[in-house]
């Protein structure tokens, strides 16, 4: 506690002054704040309910306008920038919303982005208009910097006891929601034609997949009466009127200023911190680039070197993805993590994305002259739904390395933003980026003539899949770039 008593006498020319209290090192295991864990993770399937609702329809929403002129081919392009537009927005302002949350406190922060993704998922349903979805994404985007702020929290209310249990959940709730999304916008779209006894009115008909957007949006809005009156605020502010540590309260007049030991950004990329950030960004960029090609292969058509499923179905399959991994994360990645080791699990992690790749084409080719889907088409897609389960326990690995190699206590809020940052320009230029060369795949003639069009025709429809193959082993290389002992980390940070 020298630190933060010597930071607390330093700043006594502020009225109140916001600290972060490090964790005391335990050797006995400490029990889990489940009251406030409960609604950070209420809070968390709020950002992969918007995300994922969308990505059953989304191809078919695009279509259905004027902008693809009625062109199959041109369908991904599209789909892949409103896709995208999310997570350019908020690289832009997530580490604003990071750094001012050091400030004045993690609770408003959280309860804007709430109110943000309310209004526009909303407004998304009722976009018939390709910049109307352009604006509600951006909206989404811009106002939302929770991601970043709740990892922050989740580092502040454990410790090295509990930091892996509690970030081992992360990915549950994250694929809950990915589960729970595509089920909702792929069944509950075109209610006028799916149940129209129930939604008979011109409104529905007029608007297909607002429904799917409004179930979502009243989520939201349920979740931020849930934070406004149960979240607890997790930055302590020193008051030097009464010489004591109380949690921050938004309502306040004055804003309060940041501690003189907040470092500047120059100092808190330090190079355990950058190598966390960029194999973090890299397992984002795959992850999403994925999400991104598995609705767009389900659907497209045969001819186009997809299966051609429908929304339903489509929906369902997505479901089984993160339903699978969700159920496997909750009940095997602590032991694993106590048996592994952050590391391992990590690199084992990044390299189930090669066979992944590798499987597309092969369910493609499966399909026989008939162009239906068989039995080893439905083997090949389970058999990927297993290596996604076994892929995404690096997402715990890396929110507890990036937590671990904040520089210090008063760095975790920035450290997160940063890391949240790059994470989110990764998934904006992954799904335009994989739906883009999904797009030129498909209209690669055998008939081409150009310089590379040799390398091109013995491709083929497998580009997309070759450069994400490439992609994954630098990957798998840099990953195995960060520290074999975590613990050596968290000693750092709270020297």
């Amino acid at each position: 506690m020298a630190r933060n008593e010597q930071s607390l006498e330093e700043s006594q020319d502020s009225e109140r002054t916001p600290l972060l209290l490090s964790n005391v090192t335990r050797h006995t295991p400490t029990p889990l704040p489940w009251r406030q864990l409960f609604v950070l993770f209420w809070i968390q399937l709020a950002e992969p309910l918007t995300s994922q609702v969308i990505y059953p329809f989304i191809n078919k929403m695009v279509s259905d306008m004027p902008i693809t002129g009625g062109d199959e081919a041109k369908m991904g392009y599209y789909a892949g920038l409103i896709e995208s537009l999310f997570s350019v927005t908020q690289a832009l302002t997530v580490l604003y919303w990071s750094r001012l949350s050091d400030r004045v406190g993690r609770k408003p922060i959280i309860l804007i982005g709430l109110l943000g993704l309310t209004l526009s998922t909303a407004c998304f349903g009722v976009s018939s208009t390709f910049w109307g979805l352009i604006l509600s994404r951006c909206l989404s985007g811009a106002l939302n910097g929770n991601a970043g702020v709740i990892k922050s929290m989740m580092g502040e209310i454990t410790d090295e006891t509990t930091i892996a249990q509690a970030m081992a959940l992360m990915p549950v709730i994250w694929n809950t929601g990915a589960t729970i999304g595509p089920v909702i916008g792929g069944w509950l779209s075109n209610p006028h034609e799916q149940f129209p006894s129930l939604f008979p009115g011109h409104f529905w008909k007029m608007y297909p997949y607002a429904l799917p957007c409004f179930v979502v949006a009243i989520y939201c809005a349920g979740t931020l009466i849930v934070t406004f009156l149960y979240l607890d605020e997790s930055v302590k502010f020193y008051n030097a009127a009464s010489d004591t540590l109380e949690a921050g309260d938004s309502s306040t007049s004055s804003t309060p200023s940041a501690l003189p030991s907040q470092l500047p950004l120059s100092k808190v990329l330090t190079p355990q911190v950058r190598i966390s950030i960029i194999t973090y960004t890299l397992l984002a960029f795959l992850d999403i680039a994925l999400r991104a090609i598995q609705p767009l292969f389900l659907t497209a058509s045969p001819s186009f070197g997809g299966l051609g499923f429908s929304v339903p179905l489509v929906g369902t399959c997505l479901a089984a993805f993160f339903f699978t991994s969700g159920i496997y994360q909750a009940l095997a990645f602590a032991p694993i993590y106590a048996w592994m080791g952050p590391k391992r699990i990590y690199v084992i992690s990044m390299m189930m994305f090669v066979p992944i790749w590798v499987l597309f084409p092969m369910m493609s080719r499966s399909l026989g002259k008939d162009k239906a889907v068989n039995v080893v088409t439905w083997v090949d897609l389970v058999l990927q739904i297993s290596l996604y389960v076994i892929m995404d326990m690096g997402f715990s690995s890396a929110f507890i390395y990036i937590r671990a190699s904040a520089p210090n206590a008063y760095s975790i809020g920035v450290t997160n933003g940063l890391a949240q940052t790059g994470a989110s320009i990764a998934r904006a230029i992954g799904p335009a980026s994989a739906t883009s060369l999904f797009a030129l795949s498909v209209q690669i003639s055998p008939n081409t003539q150009t310089q590379i069009g040799v390398v091109l025709r013995w491709l083929g429809s497998n580009l997309v899949y070759v450069v994400f193959i490439l992609i994954s082993v630098g990957a798998v290389m840099a990953v195995k770039r960060l520290p074999e002992k975590l613990e050596l980390l968290v000693v750092n940070q709270r020297e």
